[in-house]
């Protein structure tokens, strides 16, 4: 078997820093918080921790608005802190990737200040500018993915400007070759730190149509949300011409020429276009653009086997050459404990659903609080801070239920702050609290910690090759095989028994970690309790 990179089978462990840990008591997490984590990240059998934005940012989008990409925001900490985060992060082997928001920055930018002020300054074409039509309406019909018109009228400019999201973050002009060199520029100094990888927000919106041609309508019944509720008009449109332009290839090659000189480096590019599961493959062909794509196909409320098989099939006949991220939850949707249970919190799904997520083909990417079965919280009106909730509220809540602040004990506030925090604990997450789970043999944290340590060693588990077998609801189950070793894999996604019968040979039935040992096999059947797995050598 070929040497496999780090990256690849990798388990990733998200840190949305604003809730993880607070350790100046001013109710927001920072980055000595996650420094003081960095024992229990360990003991999770993780690979890498991905930190959600840390830089220098008004908080308009809770960090994915930039004004400075070379900067710590004083929120967090400091350089001194990071670069301390890196050094205690390699000592432990966990690999540090971090967020890069590309295709837009703050209008607090440096950048954004000077290119608004006129029509002649340095850095005038720096963003998306355009004239009004001839009744001053906009350029176009484009649309925010946040609510209205994508463009926003600048009065010293007498011109729009493009914002995919918040009118607080102007897109940056990709057909700007300065403006491509002074991106990447930026991702070098973080290179030169000592990173280990980029997660790359958004990553198929750099580029706009330079034509500015509308995008057409979508009809009612192929509107569907991948990041976004079905009543948003963003849904209403079909986005061929405000993203995932042929040009961003291009630029997915720089990225991955600049990456190539720091050996080990990983990109991870987050992707929600039309048809996704064809840009991640797009994305990543030919060994010469990102190294990994994933995007929010199984982010969704579909939960069936057919659904996950029939999405990991599409993407696997696709994605030729580059390599596939999984993820079930993150900062962006609700958590999946709730969203694949609306009768409440299982337990034994969550356990499950943990194992079936890393028993994919491709790298994993798991959310802070996975590992304790968090469910979404449920969080007043008069507390939310999400502009996008506050703007779809009551039919969306926006995001959140999902980064409510983590709970380490059932002490006040989870003891993530002694401050109030910037979102308020959730007393059914203080039940499920971190160190009360460290004490039962039986809690979904020591499950999730189990099941990750038993993973590594199983090669076929984490490069291997994957094989779906035809099942009926509610049974998923596949083939994952190397040269040296073959393991069928079986998961019920319903709290029923159920059977499958299976006539390959089963060399042995002793795979299974305790936690997941449920299954049972007996003159070619397997019998599956609900929510249960199965895994077994043949």
């Amino acid at each position: 078997m070929a040497k496999q990179d780090w990256w690849q089978g990798a388990v990733i462990y998200q840190i949305y820093p604003r809730s993880f840990q607070d350790t100046n008591n001013d109710g927001i997490g920072d980055i000595p918080g996650i420094i003081s984590r960095l024992d229990y990240i360990k003991s999770l059998g993780v690979d890498a921790i991905w930190v959600s934005p840390f830089f220098k940012s008004p908080m308009k989008d809770f960090g994915y608005d930039i004004s400075d990409y070379r900067d710590i925001d004083p929120l967090f900490g400091n350089i001194a802190d990071f670069d301390d985060l890196i050094a205690q992060a390699h000592q432990r082997d966990i690999k540090i990737i971090i967020d890069q928001v590309l295709s837009h920055t703050s209008d607090q930018h440096a950048w954004f200040t000077e290119s608004r002020t006129d029509l002649t300054n340095t850095k005038a074409d720096w963003y998306v500018w355009a004239n009004a039509k001839q009744d001053g309406t906009a350029p176009n019909n484009w649309l925010s993915i946040f609510g209205g018109p994508a463009w926003q009228w600048e009065p010293r400019r007498k011109q729009y400007y493009l914002h995919n999201f918040l009118t607080e973050q102007p897109d940056l002009n990709f057909h700007n070759p300065d403006v491509r060199k002074h991106v990447l520029d930026n991702i070098e100094f973080w290179l030169k730190k000592g990173v280990d990888g980029f997660r790359l927000d958004a990553i198929n919106f750099c580029f706009h149509d330079a034509q500015l041609r509308d995008n057409p309508a979508k009809p009612e019944d192929k509107r569907e949300g991948r990041g976004f509720s079905e009543d948003n008009p963003y849904a209403f449109q079909y986005h061929y011409y405000n993203n995932t332009q042929p040009e961003n290839l291009g630029f997915m090659k720089e990225i991955r020429s600049l990456l190539n000189k720091y050996p080990g480096t990983v990109s991870l590019g987050e992707i929600s276009s039309e048809d996704s599961l064809a840009t991640m493959a797009e994305y990543t062909a030919d060994g010469d653009k990102l190294h990994m794509g994933y995007s929010f196909e199984l982010l969704t409320d579909d939960y069936s086997a057919k659904y996950i098989r029939e999405t990991v099939q599409g993407l696997e006949s696709q994605m030729l050459e580059g390599w596939p991220c999984w993820a079930f939850s993150n900062h962006d949707v609700q958590r999946v404990a709730s969203r694949w249970n609306k009768s409440g919190v299982n337990p034994e799904q969550v356990k499950m659903l943990t194992a079936m997520l890393a028993s994919l083909r491709g790298s994993v990417c798991m959310y802070q609080g996975e590992e304790l079965g968090l469910g979404e919280a449920d969080v007043r009106f008069e507390d939310l801070q999400d502009p996008y909730g506050i703007t779809f509220w009551p039919n969306f809540k926006g995001r959140d239920g999902c980064r409510t602040p983590m709970p380490w004990t059932n002490a006040l506030n989870g003891d993530f702050s002694k401050n109030k925090p910037w979102l308020p604990v959730s007393e059914q997450h203080l039940e499920k609290c971190a160190s009360s789970q460290e004490l039962d043999e039986n809690s979904m944290l020591n499950a999730y910690r189990e099941f990750l340590n038993w993973r590594k060693d199983y090669p076929a588990l984490v490069v291997g090759t994957i094989e779906f077998i035809e099942t009926q609801e509610p049974i998923l189950a596949f083939w994952r095989q190397t040269d040296e070793q073959k393991i069928l894999c079986c998961f019920n996604l319903s709290n029923q028994s159920t059977e499958l019968e299976i006539h390959d040979k089963i060399k042995s039935t002793q795979l299974n970690p305790l936690s997941h040992n449920k299954g049972q096999y007996k003159a070619n059947k397997i019998t599956l309790p609900g929510f249960s797995c199965f895994y077994a050598m043949c």
